[in-house]
């Protein structure tokens, strides 16, 4: 029930992305950043050395999110971050424990997100507790909040939590913006068919130099 040791994969090119069915246009003024639990723990999965070693899939998919996020907050876009809690009471974990186990302890070691991705003043970190960054938290609400009515999902696992927080997006009438080389997962197999999934079904597959490139029209 553990998590797996995941292999490096190479990432999906602009030219590899499959098209999207929705035709939504990323406007960096309506849109809000979403970095989905890069947290130690999730991160070891990809090697110890992974965030130091040249070329790993880890260490791109990071450098990606940092660019994404240092262009929001510069122009002023929502920074959300999710991030669950150690030692969590079965009643609590719900069914994620029989696929899962019981999941992280409560120490920096698990919990922290990794430090090329630390947490800035003015960003907002929502405590996880199912797959999709919208339940039981008041996402919704604070997008709502900052007349945002976008989301750019980054982050880890692509075809688990990254694709059920896309999906719910959806389902709530805020457009998501799936960044394909700005989520990683634990296999090219599976970060595929999240790609798929959401170009065919709930939202708009997009490379980080298109997001960045958004950025650069805003400021036009």
């Amino acid at each position: 029930m553990a998590l797996p040791k995941i292999a490096d994969y190479p990432l999906p090119k602009p030219d590899d992305l499959p098209e999207s069915r929705a035709p939504f246009r990323l406007c960096t003024d309506r849109a809000a950043l979403l970095i989905h639990d890069m947290q130690r723990y999730f991160c070891a999965a990809y090697g110890e050395d992974a965030l130091t070693r040249d070329g790993s899939l880890l260490q791109a998919v990071t450098s990606n999110i940092a660019s994404i996020a240092k262009r929001a907050r510069a122009s002023g876009m929502p920074v959300f971050y999710t991030a669950q809690k150690g030692n969590q009471h079965p009643a609590d974990r719900g069914l994620q424990k029989d696929l899962w186990g019981p999941g992280m302890k409560s120490i920096p070691d698990h919990e922290e997100i990794i430090d090329p991705l630390r947490p800035e003043k003015g960003d907002i970190q929502l405590v996880k507790h199912r797959y999709s960054a919208f339940q039981r938290s008041n996402l919704q609400d604070l997008m709502r909040a900052r007349g945002r009515d976008q989301l750019l999902v980054t982050g880890i696992y692509a075809h688990i939590g990254c694709l059920a927080t896309t999906t719910e997006a959806f389902q709530r009438d805020i457009e998501p913006f799936f960044v394909a080389d700005a989520v990683a997962d634990f296999s090219a197999e599976k970060h595929k068919m999240a790609l798929d999934w959401v170009s065919g079904c709930s939202g708009a597959v997009i490379a980080t130099g298109g997001v960045l490139a958004a950025f650069d029209e805003g400021q036009a």
